[in-house]
């Protein structure tokens, strides 16, 4: 799905400048990723307690990380979230590269599509239905950087 609406939206400006694809493919993973990661008390979709679900994404070129059955907060433990694993994925990638971006929180499908009653977050889901407005905006930031 992505590949061709990036291709699409950026091949009329970016085949006459060179690296303006891979540019334009890596900013507008990392914005993804970063819309996924806002918590709900700055805009975003994602609660926010220990920080543990947030600390949990990983990103892989290679396959999807999993979920792990076994992978759940200390109680009383606060956890931060090292967005460097993640970038240094994203602009190790090549533009043909599928990237892989997951949770592996025990408890992040919940989070993501609801349980017992609760309502989903949908966190992943809006962040990714957002990729043509995002791949968009990234695009015409870089025309913009350019002069174009």
């Amino acid at each position: 799905m992505a590949k061709l609406s990036f291709s699409a939206q950026v091949a009329a400006f970016a085949e006459k400048i060179p690296g303006a694809v891979e540019a334009v493919f890596k900013e507008s993973v990392q914005e993804v990723v970063s819309e996924m990661q806002t918590p709900i008390g700055a805009g975003g979709r994602m609660r926010v307690d220990t920080g543990f679900l947030r600390a949990s994404l990983m990103a892989s070129t290679a396959s999807m990380p999993a979920i792990s059955s076994n992978k759940k907060p200390v109680d009383g433990q606060k956890y931060a979230y090292d967005e460097g694993s993640i970038e240094a994925v994203i602009l190790g990638a090549d533009v043909n590269d599928t990237l892989y971006i997951g949770y592996t929180a025990a408890y992040a499908g919940h989070r993501e599509y609801g349980v017992n009653g609760q309502a989903p977050d949908a966190f992943v889901r809006s962040a990714v239905q957002r990729w043509d407005s995002i791949v968009e905006a990234k695009a015409n930031e870089l025309k913009r950087r350019l002069g174009l």
